[in-house]
């Protein structure tokens, strides 16, 4: 059974992929690794399959290049996949635009071995903008998947609300398979639908459990993020889509009868955060960029619980 697998899903990433491919090829002290790489193909409609299909005919690494699909779409399913398919107890995941660090499989595998409660633990995440972002835009970064938090590892306690994105996320098979349940209400964007937050409706579940979940500042990777998600046409809607979510991630481990308290208690924090957040900006909240994805995730997060419960019985 191979000690590691790299787990890469991916929605026509043709043009992605081959980067993400050859930074693996050149990752170093590897030899007394046994690993494989694993491309999830989401249904891509361009030659996603074609380039795996190449790089597998003139492969000659001695860990294994798989390739599979998940026609459900979602990255949230394309992940679940990645659990079943994957040989190993350890699975790191990999965007199509994500870049490791030539040490970011040994980085990985070390911090395992000496944090064994470990059920998943995160990347520090530098960007790599096509474009110089807007001003103040370090305020909404975390919401691209930049994770930059210090350079000594950080245990995520469940009070600070505060979990790693999946972008080179490493998750424990056992501890995945032991707490997430197979029918998940975060599935991922599709379709033009901006509902996120799948991965941490996954490692809530996970938190819920004796399993530990860490940042590990020495696993590096960059991603890379082309100006189009820079507009503000995409932020706002992102934003919006991380808000609608947060009604599923913030109840998780809530008993049913807590429930009818905890809500009505988020919704007052968020109107109280809607409020600050006018009597602060004033007119800038529809003109200032920032300020305007800040009163977006509070008006969601608002309206969280309505969205979602109209998503699970209506199916819309």
């Amino acid at each position: 059974m191979p000690d590691f697998t790299v787990a890469i899903p991916t929605y026509n990433g043709e043009h992605r992929l081959p980067e993400v491919l050859e930074k693996l090829r050149s990752q170093i002290y590897t030899e007394s690794l046994n690993w494989e790489i694993l491309v999830i193909d989401n249904n891509s409609t361009d030659n996603t399959a074609k380039v795996v299909e190449d790089y597998q005919q003139n492969w000659s690494e001695n860990f294994p290049l798989r390739y599979c699909q998940e026609q459900r779409q979602g990255a949230g399913f394309a992940r679940q996949k990645a659990i079943k398919e994957a040989k190993s107890e350890l699975i790191g995941f990999l965007d199509d635009d994500n870049l490791p660090a030539e040490n970011w499989l040994t980085a990985a595998y070390t911090f395992s071995k000496k944090y064994p409660k470990a059920g998943a633990f995160g990347s520090q995440i530098h960007p790599i903008y096509e474009v110089e972002p807007p001003e103040n835009f370090q305020k909404i970064a975390p919401f691209l998947a930049i994770t930059e938090r210090g350079e000594n590892p950080i245990l995520y306690y469940p009070s600070s609300k505060l979990l790693p994105p999946s972008a080179g996320l490493v998750v424990r098979k056992q501890a995945w398979l032991e707490n997430v349940p197979n029918q998940l209400i975060l599935t991922g964007r599709t379709n033009g639908k901006m509902l996120t937050s799948e991965d941490l409706e996954v490692l809530s579940h996970i938190q819920q459990s004796n399993w530990e979940i860490w940042y590990n500042p020495a696993m590096e990777i960059y991603h890379k993020i082309p100006s189009w998600r820079l507009e503000r046409s995409y932020l706002i809607s992102l934003i919006q889509g991380i808000g609608l979510s947060r009604h599923v991630t913030r109840t998780i481990g809530v008993k049913p009868w807590q429930k009818p308290l905890v809500i009505p208690a988020y919704m007052a924090n968020d109107l109280r955060k809607i409020i600050l957040h006018i009597l602060k900006y004033r007119t800038k909240v529809n003109t200032d960029l920032i300020a305007a994805c800040e009163m977006q995730l509070y008006v969601s997060s608002l309206i969280s619980p309505f969205f979602i419960y109209k998503k699970m019985y209506f199916g819309s």
